[in-house]
């Protein structure tokens, strides 16, 4: 049987027809360049938000409630988002700990941003940023999660910034069902951020919380749990904060064979074995500079004004990769050292690279 495709009309519908009067308008602009001024939330298009409201949380923290573009598809507790911000004319990518609970009745969404001292983005964010300001956003990301069934008894041990996922598992109910200790460290408490959100929870009885703060207790250490939480190494853990603590707790819960036992989110790569640095040459930027040997790549670019690819900034989303061209680089978390020559193609994630020698970088 033959089929006969009758041949297309060769007529433009009225929509048709003022999409391209559109384009002959607007060039050298596309249509959907001046959508994206008046509608960037819109269906199809980037994935974007907008933040609604900054709220001051202590001096150098603040909370960012943002409304999310259609696409985006929700979140699980503990996870991180990505954010595009444009800061002084760059696009900067930084990831956040979203603390907002999953699927709010208003669509909003919220991360908690504390300024970190020389903290490009996150200064901007806590000190400048006004609402109405549209971010570039990803889909949620990250395992610092708690399992479907809810364990008997917890523990959370955070400091510092490394509160905010913890925060997002007790606005979703994380001692709903379970036994949950919080140690938290702070300088002081005027900068324990949520502090009254926490200390009402411990004051209801739904959790049990143990502030530290170090400008008169010291550092929290991991021999500090032993009399804090007795049963500490019976509890299914979490722990959020400075390298230090965590390569502590780590550990400690190793050498009393419950590794599995803790579960750890890092902001930061740990750094080992740093190597003795060296000139760094970004070709098609026509930059060199002189890093040490615990100075990522992906913060030396940046510092010498090279415009850098970057995401979670800890090793985790590899959207900082670019092709390391000839030289050495280090691995900051486990001091492996890689090496390449011209027509190599090995490729680096800046994010967790240091210099180990001269090294020319294809950016």
């Amino acid at each position: 049987m033959t089929t006969t495709v009758p041949r297309p009309s060769g007529r433009l519908t009225v929509r048709d027809k003022l999409f391209r009067l559109a384009e002959t308008v607007t060039t050298p602009l596309l249509p959907e360049d001046y959508l994206d001024l008046v509608a960037p939330l819109r269906s199809g298009a980037a994935l974007r938000g907008r933040i609604v409201e900054v709220r001051p949380e202590t001096r150098d923290a603040a909370t960012l409630t943002i409304r999310p573009g259609r696409g985006w598809r929700g979140h699980t507790p503990g996870q991180y988002v990505r954010l595009g911000v444009d800061v002084d004319g760059v696009r900067q990518w930084r990831a956040y700990s979203l603390t907002s609970v999953p699927d709010r009745r208003d669509g909003l969404i919220s991360v908690t941003v504390k300024a970190i001292p020389d903290g490009k983005v996150s200064n901007y964010l806590v000190h400048r940023v006004k609402p109405g300001t549209v971010v570039q956003l990803d889909q949620a990301q990250g395992d610092f999660v708690q399992p479907a069934t809810a364990p008997e008894r917890i523990l959370f041990v955070t400091a510092g910034s490394g509160i905010t996922p913890v925060m997002g598992m007790l606005r979703a109910g994380a001692h709903d069902t379970s036994d949950v200790v919080l140690v938290h460290s702070a300088p002081t408490p005027a900068d324990v951020v949520f502090a009254a959100e926490l200390r009402g929870l411990a004051g209801r009885g739904a959790i049990r919380l143990v502030e530290r703060h170090t400008d008169t207790d010291g550092v929290l250490g991991a021999a500090d749990l032993a009399d804090l939480v007795p049963d500490h190494l019976d509890r299914q853990t979490w722990a959020c904060g400075p390298v230090g603590l965590l390569d502590a707790v780590e550990a400690h819960w190793a050498a009393n064979g419950v590794a599995d036992r803790l579960h750890t989110e890092r902001f930061r790569p740990t750094v080992i074995s740093p190597g003795a640095g060296g000139a760094v040459t970004f070709t098609r930027a026509g930059v060199t500079v002189v890093a040490d040997g615990s100075t990522a790549l992906l913060d030396a670019g940046e510092e010498a004004g090279v415009l850098m690819p970057s995401g979670c900034r800890m090793g985790i989303c590899y959207g900082c990769v670019v092709p390391l061209r000839e030289g050495a680089v280090r691995d900051l978390r486990n001091g492996d050292v890689t090496t390449a020559v011209p027509g190599d193609g090995v490729l680096i994630q800046t994010c967790v690279s240091a210099a180990a020698g001269t090294c020319d970088i294809d950016l």
